[in-house]
């Protein structure tokens, strides 16, 4: 038997099954706010959403315009979508007459200067925010950081933990085997995220305005920019060319080495950043003018992650305490859900992120990295030709073929989930899957460029059309008080958070700066 059955064989075999119905899940979910329209939102982030610096659940991220919405963590299933069902009524009803774009690509932006950068207030960690996202507008431009997804936050309970260390006799501590077995699973999802891409993409098409006066390769029509085949231009790298990103080599091989390579970028300087600055006059152009200015500025598919304290850098927390959940961020806003994601997909990330756990996930050498850039660069751009040849550990695969045998490994997964939550949802998850295999068409890009020929419409047409769709199907739902006066009661102590925070900062910014990132 392969690593894969027996590791599945032992869970059948014994109560760890069982424990798989205490797996936490959040979402965080970005949408741009824009005009009637269509057009970028100017307003400022609406007072009655509350402090976008410390409201748990509605924040922005990159600008001002782009708000995120964030679940709690939930062991129930439906728990996270019905959480931000919610979330979308409470915001509608406070946004007058603005609409939520529902693609991951931006609307219609005529100029850089027209994307206004998220404002945090005065306090230190609030400036530190904004400073940082003025930086990633200087380095890679504003445009870009209008485009928008879903990430998947995921773990498994502590008990799944403690039996499966029994099983595979196991003697390390038990949070350093935990850490050692994210990163197991994290390197396993570096090898198959095409898979997520091609099953999930849904941008193979966008606003010509994106790219306006640069050079790309993309076909055009009606002011649309596209691929015939392609499934997520989001994960492309549309935004991200000639940048020192793409030479960053972060180690995903174990936790020492992630922490270690993550620092090295913080600590190197770019010449290229340190043309723009940091301290211009009394302005700040970002944070340090190093590859990296924080670790989030490092673009991953999924990141390994713990809770972190106020103040407290990512990569601290993980030397610290170790890996707590796993964020997977490869994932489009799907334009027909109105939510962005269904229970199906949920569902099957579920599948997905456990089938990277239980499989042989071998140490990931500089080539097997430059292998997988290169599948997940041909899934992007050419993906729904399921005949496009692929790179397994050297040997030439189809899409097809190896899709096929990767959805197939996870049908007795699928089998373990629905004996512990009873029914056979995962195995129709699986299956509806399957289908988009055999059937391109049925894939979410597909049908959104079958939108765009059918109707002969362009991608803003088309993408208007869904948000307004939305937005009625959120003013059409009766909101619940009691949900109400909880997040309006949560808006006020945020407001009132944030100016405690101001009030009781006495240290100088560049003092706090100096201090944040001393080892």
């Amino acid at each position: 038997m392969t690593q894969l059955e027996q590791r599945i064989r032992a869970l059948l075999d014994s109560d760890a099954a069982a424990t798989l119905a205490g797996i936490r899940r959040g979402i965080e979910k970005e949408s741009l706010r824009i005009t009637t329209d269509g057009t970028l939102a100017h307003t400022p982030h609406p007072k009655a959403l509350g402090s976008a610096l410390t409201h748990p659940y509605i924040t922005t991220d990159y600008s001002e315009a782009l708000l995120e919405f964030i679940t709690p963590p939930s062991t129930e299933l439906h728990k996270p979508i019905a959480f931000l069902e919610q979330l979308h009524r409470y915001v509608y009803s406070h946004i007058g007459d603005e609409v939520l774009w529902v693609n991951s690509m931006p609307c219609m932006i005529a100029n850089d200067s027209d994307v206004p950068v998220a404002q945090y207030g005065s306090s230190n960690v609030g400036r530190m925010k904004t400073i940082y996202r003025q930086g990633l507008g200087h380095r890679y431009g504003r445009k870009m950081q209008t485009i928008a997804g879903i990430h998947y936050n995921f773990s498994y309970p502590e008990e799944f933990w403690q039996l499966n260390q029994v099983l595979e006799g196991d003697s390390a501590p038990l949070q350093d085997y935990i850490s050692r077995r994210y990163f197991d699973l994290t390197r396993n999802f570096q090898r198959y995220s095409w898979l997520l891409v091609y099953l999930f993409g849904a941008s193979p098409a966008l606003c010509r305005s994106f790219l306006a006066g640069r050079e790309h390769q993309l076909d055009t029509f009606d002011h649309t920019l596209f691929k015939p085949n392609a499934t997520s231009l989001r994960m492309s790298d549309l935004g991200y060319q000639n940048n020192a990103q793409s030479s960053l080599a972060i180690s995903y091989n174990n936790l020492d080495e992630y922490v270690q390579t993550l620092t090295h970028a913080i600590k190197t300087p770019e010449p290229a950043y340190e043309k723009i600055g940091v301290k211009v006059g009394e302005e700040y152009r970002q944070l340090n003018a190093n590859i990296l200015q924080i670790e989030n500025e490092y673009y991953s598919s999924i990141r390994p992650k713990r809770t972190i304290n106020k103040g407290e850098r990512p990569t601290t927390a993980l030397q610290k305490r170790g890996v707590e959940y796993i964020e997977i961020r490869a994932l489009d806003l799907n334009p027909f859900e109105p939510v962005g994601i269904n229970q199906q997909e949920i569902r099957f990330l579920d599948l997905f992120a456990t089938y990277c756990l239980l499989r042989e996930s071998p140490q990931l050498e500089k080539c097997d990295l430059n292998a997988s850039k290169e599948n997940l660069r041909k899934v992007v751009y050419e993906g729904r030709n399921t005949n496009v040849e692929l790179n397994n550990w050297g040997r030439t695969r189809t899409l097809k073929d190896w899709a096929s045998e990767k959805l197939s490994q996870m049908q007795p997964i699928a089998e373990l989930f629905d004996r512990t939550h009873g029914g056979h949802n995962y195995a129709d998850a699986l299956a509806r899957q399957q289908e988009k295999i055999h059937t391109p068409d049925a894939t979410p890009s597909a049908r959104i460029l079958d939108k765009l020929e059918s109707r002969k419409q362009s991608f803003f047409q088309f993408a208007m059309n869904q948000a307004l769709a939305h937005r009625d199907h959120f003013l059409s739902r009766q909101r619940c008080d009691d949900t109400n006066r909880r997040l309006e009661q949560l808006a006020e102590h945020s407001l009132t958070e944030q100016q405690n925070w101001e009030a009781a900062d006495t240290q100088s910014f560049e003092d706090y700066l100096a201090d944040y990132f001393r080892d």
